[in-house]
């Protein structure tokens, strides 16, 4: 008897995991303390539970293949799964922190590797709060891209502290990616698009991308088309509301 035969939260006509065993509220209270394993440094990541057939044994982390790609909140793993085979050789992991979501992305993979031989082996995704524990997995210019789409708005104003794009944390990712790095952030709320492309542009470390760039990037294509919410706003007509902004040196700024 297969697996999927004895496992109804297993597709039988795809082999994935069904999303309606691993539903979970929309967004999750950042600041509430959650219980889970946190490396005390970048170090202390161990890259074999999370590319076993890259790196089979742990203490690899010191390899110089590491984490460039970082989807914050990456939610049901859409962005991830593209992602792996536009970049097959670039590692990435997704940062969620609702724990039936991140187990759902976390069978997701191991389907798609086991229906794939070879593929989605540079992807994976890990349940922490990124808003505390960034600097705990990447070191300083480690990654290249970072992702945050449709992250919770928090319309109220007292609760805009909990919002995963402001000028503190701005500090933080500027730290771990590298210079030319990209941040990439969508939103369907006018309002928060607002506000995460303010926070950007008044920040001495990031500048927008021109046009020209953004039309080259095959990345950006991906922000709506590859989510599951992206897609969602997309069937009700929905608008989008975009920033994407590159990490740059302190005398790349223009006067």
């Amino acid at each position: 008897m297969s697996e999927t035969e004895v496992n109804p939260t297993i597709s039988k006509s795809t082999g994935l995991p069904r999303k309606r065993f691993y539903r979970a509220r929309a967004h999750s209270n950042p600041l509430s303390d959650s219980h889970f394993p946190v490396p005390i440094s970048p170090s202390h990541v161990d890259y074999s539970l999370h590319y076993p057939q890259l790196f089979p044994s742990s203490g690899q982390a010191d390899s110089s293949k590491k984490i460039q790609f970082a989807d914050v909140g990456c939610g049901f793993g859409g962005l991830l799964i593209s992602l792996s085979t536009l970049f097959p050789e670039t590692l990435m992991i997704g940062m969620e922190l609702r724990d039936k979501v991140t187990e759902y992305v976390k069978e997701r993979i191991l389907s798609l590797r086991v229906a794939n031989p070879g593929k989605y082996q540079n992807v994976s995704v890990v349940r922490t709060n990124s808003m505390k524990y960034i600097p705990n997995y990447f070191e300083k210019g480690q990654l290249s891209k970072m992702f945050f789409l449709f992250p919770d708005p928090h319309f109220k104003e007292k609760n805009h502290r909990r919002r995963v794009i402001s000028p503190f944390l701005l500090d933080e990712y500027a730290y771990v990616l590298e210079v030319g790095g990209i941040i990439y952030t969508i939103t369907d709320v006018e309002e928060l698009g607002d506000w995460m492309k303010s926070c950007l542009e008044n920040h001495p470390m990031f500048e927008a991308l021109t046009e020209k760039e953004l039309e080259a990037d095959p990345v950006v294509k991906l922000l709506c088309s590859a989510t599951e919410e992206g897609q969602k706003v997309a069937r009700n007509g929905g608008q989008t509301f975009q920033a994407v902004f590159r990490r740059i040196a302190p005398s790349d700024q223009t006067s």
